[in-house]
């Protein structure tokens, strides 16, 4: 069950240091734009509509129809390989925070933002509505691949009813393909080990491998459970197999990280302006499509060409990156109010120079729930769920036009020691 609420405004980590990457021979991905097209069925008396992304018209598209039999003819139309700016008229927005590695978790939030079946089967039921979801998949959960998997899935099937499933990258994700595991749980090793081995029985076709996973993942996780003995999580053998794994997935050049190299760190859609961390004028002076570029070639390990940074510092470094800034999603309550002032300017001077209204930013748990700030300019919507942070209820922040609500589970709900402790 769901509840509706309608608001009327309505430091953790540290950055990480510099580490070095494992090689491999695994093949990544190959890198394709996509074209976004709306298919209106002959039962709508419509003529087929078609937007297509501004990339090189020699490079095939992958699974990239945006579908559907519907009153909305308008097409989503996106620009920037990885998508940067979104045009999604009249459609519904709903946007996810941080899940870290918790499938259980995210079908529920998925399922209460009414984008995905109740039923078991991982089917898309949001039609026409755009799904965002803000990084952090990765770490502090078992279930990353399974995760990004699953999303992948949803992607191919809202395309075919004319929704949309998009992808910005966090702090997390950039962190592991930069080599850093410090915050890697156990069972996303082994996964990492699972998932290499049913990549091989899939003869190395990464795109059936990765697009079933979802499929086989909790299988292959509860045979694990089973076999595995009371000394299993100390096995340095076996967790030296995962690192191994991991390094050969997530390296930069390495499939998974190809994979992620998809997916954007900034994305603006209509108004909105969906990110990690949080954005800043020097992050748009610098340029929103070239820092999410940047970000994408050396996630596919083409850092050293292009003239690309081998590590984009400014979307993936320090305190004030994209992916790390806590600027906007801090406690306020000990600032002075020119403190605060000076917050709110930053933010007003950031949207007007990026042309946006809105912002949403995950990253930084919020205990007491998804909420505005700043006459609801600034919405911080991670709220901790996965079991590895807070396990929290799950919520997601549903936008229709300028207006926004966050939708939450009636279940799930966490205990304030829970919340003490974590933080």
């Amino acid at each position: 069950m769901a509840s509706f609420v309608s608001l009327n405004c309505s430091f953790p980590l540290q950055p990480p240091p510099s580490a070095s990457s494992s090689s491999s021979s695994l093949s990544s991905p190959q890198s394709q734009p996509r074209k976004l097209i709306d298919i209106l069925s002959s039962t709508c008396h419509q003529t087929t509509t078609t937007a297509t992304r501004t990339t090189p018209a020699s490079t095939p598209p992958p699974h990239n129809n945006y579908g559907g039999c519907s009153n909305l003819i308008k097409p989503i139309v996106v620009n920037g390989e990885p998508p940067t700016f979104v045009s999604a008229p009249g459609r519904r927005i709903v946007a996810v925070g941080d899940l870290h590695g918790d499938l259980d978790k995210t079908r529920s939030a998925l399922e209460i933002a009414g984008v995905l079946s109740s039923d078991g089967q991982d089917l898309w039921i949001g039609g026409e509505t755009v799904l965002v979801q803000l990084g952090d998949i990765l770490d502090r959960g078992e279930d990353e691949i399974a995760i990004l998997s699953l999303l992948r899935s949803l992607d191919i099937q809202a395309k075919a009813d004319g929704g949309a499933v998009f992808q910005v990258n966090g702090n997390h994700e950039t962190m592991n393909v930069d080599g850093d595991f410090r915050y890697v749980d156990s069972g996303a090793f082994d996964e990492c080990t699972d998932f290499l081995e049913h990549l091989e029985e899939c003869e190395y076709n990464w795109e059936e491998a990765f697009a079933s996973w979802v499929d086989v993942s909790e299988r292959q996780r509860d045979e694990r459970k089973r076999s595995q003995s009371y000394w299993g999580p100390w096995n340095l053998v076996k967790r030296q197999k995962g690192v191994i794994a991991r390094s050969a997935l997530l390296r930069p050049g390495g499939p998974l990280a190809s994979e992620l190299a998809r997916h954007a760190v900034i994305l603006k859609i209509d108004d909105w302006v969906f990110c990690h961390g949080g954005l800043l004028p020097h992050h748009v002076s610098y340029g929103i499509e070239r820092i999410n570029k940047e970000v994408s070639h050396w996630m596919r390990g083409l850092g050293n060409t292009d003239s690309y940074l081998e590590t984009p510092f400014i979307a993936t470094r320090g305190y004030d990156s994209v992916v790390w800034n806590r600027l906007y999603s801090r406690d306020i309550s000990d600032l002075y109010d020119y403190q605060i002032s000076q917050i709110e300017s930053i933010l007003e001077e950031t949207l007007q120079a990026v042309g946006g209204r809105r912002m949403v930013v995950g990253h930084t748990p919020q205990p007491m729930g998804a909420n505005c700030k700043f006459n609801c300019s600034i919405w911080r919507i991670d709220v901790g769920m996965s079991s590895g942070v807070l396990d929290s209820r799950p919520e997601v922040l549903e936008i229709r036009g300028n207006k926004a609500r966050v939708i939450r589970s009636k279940r799930d709900r966490f205990s304030e020691l829970q919340v003490v402790d974590h933080v």
